[in-house]
Parts: C-alpha cells; structure tokens; sequence
C-alpha cells in the first residue's frame, strides 16, 4: 500500500535526506557565484561533511530497515497506476541503498574534497593556462573515481566496466556499446556536413554588456521567469541548479568576443531549469521520492538544447527578435533578419564547446567520451592529456588548440570528477531531434508556432509529454513511449543537413 505507516515513516525520513542534500546544493551554488578563492579549502570541509552525513544516512542499518518494512508492506499490492509508482520508488532506492553499502564513507569524504579541491585548483590553472598546476589534482581524482568504480561494482544488476558504472548516476542502463552504435554515425557525417561550411562567416556586431544582460532578462520574462522562485546569477562556467522544490537558480557569462553567448547561454539554463520545475513535484509518488527526479541527463541535455537550438536558435525567433537587438543597438548591423539569423547560428568549428556551433558539438563529446576512456580504462597518463586532447581535436575538427585553457582545461567537469558525464551532452541533442518530431507531429509546424509567439504550447506539450514522466522510465524508454521509435541519431542529422542547407542559402551582407 502506498500510505500505509511504513511507507510515510520513509517518505519522512526521505523528506529529511532531501534537506541536508539542498543544503550541499546551496553551497555548491555559492562556491560558483560569489564565494572568494581562499575559502575554497573550508568549503570544501563544509561539503565533505555533509556529503559524509548524507551517505550515511542513505547506507544506515536504520534507513535499510524503514525501506525493508516499506517493501514488506508493498507486498501483495494492486496493480493500480499509484501502487506501481510506489514499488518502482522502492525498487530504485533499493539499488542506490545497496549501492551506497558498497562505498566507504571515508571515500565519500574523500571525494567530495577531492571535488571541491580540484574545482578550485581548475580555476587557477585555466586563468593561468597551466595544466600541470591541475595534473595532480586530476589524477588524485581519477584514483579515487576508480576506487569508487571497483567498489560499487559489488552492486550492479550486470557487468558493467568502470567507465561504465560511473556513468550510471548521470544515464542509466547506458553502455559502451549502445554509445558506440549512437556516435558513430557522428562520427562519420559530421565532418563531412562541416567541410561545406565556408571557412568564416564575417564579422558579428559587438553587444555593449549591459545590452547582452538586459536581452538575457526579456527572454526569461518572454519564457516565464519567476523572480519569486527563480535567480540568475554569474558564473565561470554556465549551470543551473535547484536548490529546493522552490528555489531555482542559473548562472549566465558575458565572453569577450562572443556577443551572443550570454544570450544562448541563459536560454540552454533556462530549459534545465524549466525541466525541474516541471517535474512531478507535488504528485504523491514523487518528491521527495525517486520518481521525482530527473530521467537522466542526456533528457535534462534535450530541455535545454530544445530550447537553445530549436527555439532560440531558430529562424522563426530570430526574425521576431531581430527588432530588439537592432532597437538596442541603435543600428542593425546584420541588414537582414536572415543574417541576424545567421549570426546566431556560426557553422565553423571552435575550439570551446560551450560556444560550439551544433554541427561541431558532438564531436566536442566524442572527443571527451573517449579520452575519458582512455583515462579510466586504457592507462593513458594525466601528463599526456594535453597532447592527446589536441591531437585527436585536431583529427575530429580540423583545428589545434592553440592553449590548454582552450584544450582540455576548458571544461569542469572532470576537475568535479564528473567522469560519465559528457555522453549526456550528445544524447541530449539526439532526443531533441526525436522529441521535436513527435512534438511537430502533433501540434504542427514548430517555425510557425515560434514565429506567432506560442512558445507556451511547446512547453505545455513538454510538460505533459517528457516532464511528468520523471525516473518512472530511463532515457531510451523516454524516447520510445513519446515518439514511438528507438533513439537514434538519424532524426538530428536530418535536422542538421536541412538546417545546414538553409543557411548556406543565405546571401552576405
């Protein structure tokens, strides 16, 4: 029975959990933001001890008893929608209890100040553009990673290799193998669709800051921003994160020389964001529950690049858009709402994945899923990332870094420890496709919607469509039950080769 006293006893005790883990988040939040560099070694005290306290209370003799007496009561029940909620919540707490029993919790520690050590030291390293300052904060966390790996190995339902179970948290029941049959076909169109790109596109105009932020704000407010639940702040590296079932926050960053990245930027937060607030939050099955989360994140990776790429990205909006920034110029530089357009979407490859046009994008990923590999599984030492970072860029997109800073020390993630992470990225742009399709297929030409302004239909479809499934299914079955196919890379080169095709058609100003 979903509400009998055992199933309340743990949904109490999982509420609490939740408390202490948003505590974490806000610290997180505020170490990224405002918080100043020499504090960095005592937060990351503050986060160890509190990831210290949460693994302990997810790994407890207590906490197995009130999930054991949780299923015990489930025994027997119907097979109505609410009852199979509930067993699928205990079903997945029972594999992370078992999971969290197989780490040691001075390991849990450990990392956490590996995490927030290597964060810090990341920063300075990419300021300065010197890798080795980071080299030993990496391979500190690599051995641990791997550590952890052999430790849960003990809990997974199938063999799985150690790239493998790290990856899990971030996409579940994913594999090397699956991946393989999704990126190959990236590896072999993409460059071909790139080498039709003109070497460079011309000039952009520069955007004054304060017109880049204010910009930023109206397309939250035209998005539905609500400044009573939601922040926006600053950050070296763009991110949303949620902090309670009311507290949402993204972080946005004006670069030099990109004058629509911030733009782009808050648009991509905006849909991981819009993703959270969707989710399930005040049915009884969800939060504090599992089925309140996130389905994975290569689906959190499709909210946000159906919003940067499909939406604002789009031709429809830039021409509705075209008006504002000309209005805020003072001028329009671009001469023409299809070369605005066109200036929003820059088909030549970069160097920096976060800036990546999408074309290039997902060789980005393919570059980091597999030295991620070959860090983890295939011995390939710290010291020699570097070279091979540029050296296989140079292979995928024809370019070679010209600094570490904007070679392997570009990104955070590893310096996080966030090994598995990256795939998420790629996938998201293919169930982008896929969802966009069946989203077309149902309520008709999404360029005409955008351009009358109905954003709110995309959403609302989204919402009941993606969103209110959370983790009641894993990705590919997200991907299936809404579109009625298996996830596959065709639908996004489609996208592509017509995208593509517009905007060679585009004459220059």
């Amino acid at each position: 029975m979903t509400s009998g006293p055992a199933a309340e006893q743990l949904r109490s005790y999982l509420h609490q959990t939740r408390l202490l883990n948003s505590i974490s988040s806000a610290l997180y939040f505020d170490q990224n933001t405002v918080m100043p560099a020499a504090a960095a070694s005592w937060r990351g005290d503050q986060l160890a001890l509190l990831a210290a306290q949460a693994h302990q209370r997810q790994s407890c003799q207590d906490y197995g008893d009130l999930l054991e007496a949780a299923e015990a009561e489930a025994t027997g029940a119907s097979q109505s929608s609410a009852d199979i909620a509930h067993q699928r919540n205990l079903a997945l707490l029972r594999l992370q209890l078992e999971r969290n029993r197989c780490q040691d919790k001075e390991l849990v520690a450990a990392l956490v100040r590996a995490q927030s050590h290597g964060n810090a030291v990341w920063q300075e390293a990419r300021r300065l553009n010197d890798f080795s300052l980071f080299a030993p904060a990496l391979e500190h966390i690599i051995q641990l990673r791997l550590e952890q790996a052999t430790q849960l190995k003990a809990a997974e339902p199938v063999e799985r290799s150690p790239w493998e179970i790290l990856a899990q948290p971030f996409e579940p029941d994913i594999s090397k193998q699956r991946l393989e049959v999704l990126f190959d076909p990236l590896r072999q169109l993409l460059p071909a669709l790139l080498a039709r790109v003109p070497a460079a596109n011309g000039p952009s105009a520069e955007l004054p800051e304060s017109l880049q932020e204010q910009l930023s704000a109206d397309l939250l407010e035209s998005w539905g921003y609500d400044d009573q639940r939601c922040h926006r702040s600053r950050s070296a590296h763009p991110f949303s994160c949620t902090l309670g079932p009311q507290d949402y926050r993204i972080t946005t960053r004006v670069v030099a020389g990109q004058p629509f990245s911030c733009f782009l930027a808050t648009a991509h937060e905006w849909g991981h964001s819009l993703y959270e607030q969707g989710l399930p939050h005040d049915q009884p099955h969800a939060f504090p529950w599992p089925l309140g989360d996130a389905t994975s994140m290569g689906v959190h990776e499709s909210q946000s690049l159906f919003w940067e790429c499909r939406v604002a990205r789009s031709e429809a909006f830039a021409r509705r858009w075209h008006p504002r920034f000309c209005l805020g110029l003072g001028s329009d530089p671009w001469g023409a709402p299809e070369r605005f357009w066109k200036a929003l979407n820059p088909l030549q490859p970069g160097l920096i994945r976060v800036e990546a046009d999408e074309l290039s994008y997902g060789l980005h990923i393919v570059l980091r899923y597999e030295l991620e590999l070959a860090l983890l599984e295939q011995g390939l030492p710290v010291a020699e990332l570097p070279e091979r970072w540029n050296q296989r860029f140079a292979e995928l997109l024809g370019q070679r870094p010209n600094s570490d800073s904007n070679g392997c020390l570009q990104d955070i993630h590893w310096a996080e420890g966030l090994f598995g992470y990256f795939p998420s990225y790629a996938l998201g742009h293919l169930i982008s496709a896929q969802l966009s399709e069946a989203m077309e297929r149902d309520l008709g030409s999404l360029p005409e919607l955008i351009a009358s302004g109905q954003e709110q239909q995309l959403r609302q479809w989204l919402a009941a469509r993606v969103w209110l499934l959370g983790r009641s299914v894993n990705g590919e079955q997200l991907v299936q039950q809404v579109s009625g196919e298996p996830l596959s890379a065709a639908p996004f080169l489609r996208y592509l080769e017509e995208k593509v095709e517009r905007l060679l058609s585009v004459e220059p100003a």
